[in-house]
């Protein structure tokens, strides 16, 4: 059995500068696997109040037509890259896949860079309110520098250099884009429906209320949801700070544990090729663009 200091033990040994990729995989299969699909999940769903994002995301029709495979889909490519590294020939073949995505379909640099700066903040931001501990400084940079060599791997110019830097754009952006498009909506409809669909029953109905209690103020009137009961929100944020309670006096997870392990991927029972995943010129994207330069190919 693995003490519970075992792996941040692993952390403070490597360097974030050089070593950053190990560091986030510790972070990330060991320390807080649950954590992080979980607040990596609700980074990407924050971006659909940003009616550029949102609208474009309802127009491909892949959320309302394949909800599980857009959210499979999602999982696999980002998991494949972390686990296996940037330079590796799985890695290279989830971000051509992803850059390839991309290009068939109109978004801005900022943007990009938004959604990027979700994936750096809203983890830390989560673990803060729900983890089992904080991101200690070595991880925080090695999270940041992570998703810094993505960025660059997508081709998205003028990235952030710090955790500051990008914490600072995303409150910025956000304050100035935020608000209601029917788009959006309907994109986080599909996404609650989805989450809902997990569950049997009453339990479904229970936990898609239960997501909205973890909106912020600014994001839930952004989709136009109206107020969850304080009772109802502070047993959800309540639950949340107790599993974390619970997690901290448990033995560190001695093999790592992946997000396509999780009972949440459904789409792929006889398995998946990572080029196969995602959408496709002519399967949804309602604005085709030539192609650049792949930097995933550099």
């Amino acid at each position: 059995m693995l003490r519970r200091d075992h792996w941040l033990k692993q952390i403070h040994r490597l360097d974030p500068e050089q070593d950053f990729l190990e560091i986030y995989r510790i972070s990330s299969f060991h320390e807080f696997p649950w954590d992080t699909v979980q607040s990596l999940g609700f980074a990407l769903y924050r971006t659909y109040a940003v009616p550029s994002v949102g609208r474009l995301l309802a127009q491909t029709g892949e959320f309302a037509a394949r909800p599980q495979k857009r959210y499979d889909d999602t999982v696999l490519i980002l998991d494949a890259i972390l686990e296996h590294g940037f330079d590796s020939d799985q890695g290279r073949e989830a971000l051509r896949r992803m850059n390839r995505m991309h290009r068939h379909y109109p978004i801005s640099n900022e943007d990009f860079r938004y959604v990027l700066s979700t994936f750096v903040v809203v983890p830390k931001r989560w673990l803060d309110a729900y983890g089992w501990r904080r991101y200690t400084d070595h991880e925080l940079r090695a999270a940041t520098l992570y998703f810094r060599t993505l960025g660059q791997h997508m081709g998205i110019r003028d990235i952030p250099e710090t955790f500051a830097e990008f914490e600072a754009l995303l409150d910025a952006y956000e304050r100035e884009h935020f608000r209601f498009d029917q788009g959006g909506r309907s994109v986080s409809d599909a996404t609650l429906d989805l989450f809902q669909s997990w569950y049997p029953g009453a339990a479904g109905r229970l936990m898609r209320r239960a997501s909205v209690c973890l909106l912020d103020d600014e994001l839930r009137e952004a989709f136009g949801y109206a107020a969850p009961s304080a009772a109802l929100s502070a047993l959800v944020q309540g639950g949340l700070r107790l599993r974390g309670r619970v997690v901290r006096m448990l033995p560190s997870r001695r093999e790592p544990l992946y997000a396509r392990q999780g009972p949440n991927i459904r789409g792929y029972k006889d398995g998946y090729r990572l080029a196969e995943l995602g959408t496709f010129p002519g399967g949804g994207c309602p604005v085709p663009h030539a192609e650049p330069n792949d930097p995933a190919a550099h």
